[in-house]
C-alpha cells in the first residue's frame, strides 16, 4: 500500500462540506471504507499533514458526538 493524494477520490465519492464565505479549514481527518479485490472490508484513516494525534483524537471524538447528537451552533442560536 502506498500513500497518494484523495482529493479526486473524495471529490469523486460526493464528499461535499458546509462552509461559509471566509471559513479557513486548517485540518481534516479522512475515514474511507474501502472493499479489498478479495471483498474483504476494512477502514483506512487519513489525516491532513499538519494534524497532529491529539487533534485527530479530538476530532474524532466531535465527530462521534455529533453524528450521535446533532450539532447546534451556539453563535446561531444567540440570533
Amino acid at each position: 500500500m502506498t500513500d497518494q493524494p484523495i482529493g479526486q477520490l473524495l471529490d469523486s465519492l460526493g464528499v461535499t462540506a458546509d462552509l461559509d464565505d471566509g471559513d479557513l479549514p486548517v485540518d481534516a481527518l479522512v475515514l474511507i471504507k474501502i472493499v479489498k479485490a478479495d471483498g474483504v472490508v476494512s477502514f483506512v484513516k487519513a489525516t491532513s499533514e499538519s494534524l497532529d494525534w491529539i487533534t485527530s483524537l479530538g476530532m474524532l471524538s466531535a465527530a462521534l458526538h455529533i453524528e450521535n447528537n446533532g450539532y447546534a451552533n451556539i453563535a446561531d442560536e444567540d440570533d
